[in-house]
């Protein structure tokens, strides 16, 4: 998957107001060798399929924006899903949620508020 930097996601209604912020991180374990790229590459192909979401993948895991919880919960729910897919008997997902009410949040404006 590739990072959609400051670029709206396709598909992805431009909207004002309430944004959640997560980062995703999912380790399988079980496997025979300590690489995990093509695991972590079915993931983000599956995250790259939501148009509901944007996805901004980092060396230690992906940054989600979503509109609303269910979205967030349908996207990690597939991508978590594809790893499986794959052979893997076990998996670990890790989800950190930033949910503000009282502003507009995006990926961008928090990346901004540390400059």
């Amino acid at each position: 998957m590739t990072g959609y930097g400051a670029r709206e996601k396709k598909g992805m209604k431009k909207r004002r107001g309430k944004m959640i912020i997560a980062e995703l991180s999912i380790i399988p374990l079980g496997t025979k060798t300590t690489a995990v790229g093509k695991y972590v590459k079915a993931a983000l192909k599956e995250l790259e399929k939501q148009s509901s979401i944007r996805a901004e993948p980092e060396a230690m895991g992906t940054i989600i924006e979503a509109e609303n919880m269910r979205d967030l919960f349908k996207a990690v729910e597939k991508a978590h899903n594809s790893v499986f897919d794959l052979g893997v008997t076990r998996v670990v997902t890790e989800i950190r949620i930033d949910e503000r009410r009282d502003k507009e949040a995006t990926i961008e404006s928090k990346t901004k508020a540390l400059k």
